[in-house]
């Protein structure tokens, strides 16, 4: 497959694993245990944003891909988005940590592991080195309404909060 396009199924057995936020567990030394999150069964009837990036605690992601979608949360909600998840190669307990060094409580941005890439792998949008891409896809209720990969690895257009905002 060679990426998603608006119009398409959002793919029927997409798993990524993930660490819920806890209260009790909300140290960044804290670790939860990684579960299955069947992000096409938790989105079936959900508006979602899931924005895709090459790894944590990295420049690009770190310094403006993720702080713009946490600056942006309020916005997003106003449009209707019930999901904003960000995705990246990374084990779960790095983005669950990742997740906490961004201040992110309550699950407001889901901070989901794509284990070898796989999903990323299977839409034909993961990188030269094998990890996750750097993209952004919105669903409506298992429908993909807009897609788009970026083209090299630190740029940083198509998949940043600003941008998918006016697709919405």
């Amino acid at each position: 497959m060679s990426g998603l396009n608006a119009g398409d199924a959002f793919p029927s057995d997409v798993v990524f694993s993930y660490i819920p936020w806890s209260e009790d567990k909300g140290e960044i030394t804290s670790c939860g245990i990684p579960i299955n999150y069947h992000a096409s069964k938790e989105w079936a009837d959900k508006k979602v944003i899931l924005f895709a990036l090459p790894g944590a605690f990295t420049p690009v992601c770190s310094a403006n891909h993720v702080p713009e979608y946490i600056e942006k949360l309020p916005e997003i909600r106003k449009k209707g988005v019930d999901v904003v998840a960000v995705l990246a190669y990374n084990d779960a307990f790095v983005m669950s940590a990742w997740g906490k060094a961004n201040q992110v409580t309550n699950d407001d941005i889901l901070f989901l592991s794509d284990p070898q890439a796989k999903f990323s792998k299977s839409i034909g949008w993961a990188d030269d080195e094998g990890r996750t891409g750097r993209y952004a896809i919105v669903i409506d209720h298992g429908k993909v309404t807009y897609a788009a990969r970026e083209p090299a690895m630190n740029h940083l257009e198509f998949s940043r909060a600003e941008h998918v905002l006016n697709q919405l």
